[in-house]
């Protein structure tokens, strides 16, 4: 069990490895998709694969986006 409460179970959509980081893409249903950058271990860490089940969890006191536009 963990705190965090925002938690989304899913299907892994898309992976990406790269040196460095990994891109991980869970689609969450309603035709919603988390993206998540993870370390280039975790996933062979965790096991992820394309197809496979992932549980998105989020914690965060805040989330910014911004544009050039003014």
């Amino acid at each position: 069990m963990l705190s965090a409460r925002n938690q989304f179970t899913g299907k892994i959509v898309s992976l990406k490895t790269g040196s460095v980081m990994s891109e991980v893409v869970i689609d969450i249903g309603g035709g919603h998709q988390i993206v998540s950058l993870i370390s280039a271990s975790s996933p062979k860490r965790l096991k992820l694969k394309k197809g496979g089940k992932a549980v998105a969890v989020i914690k965060a006191t805040e989330v910014i986006v911004s544009t050039d536009e003014q």
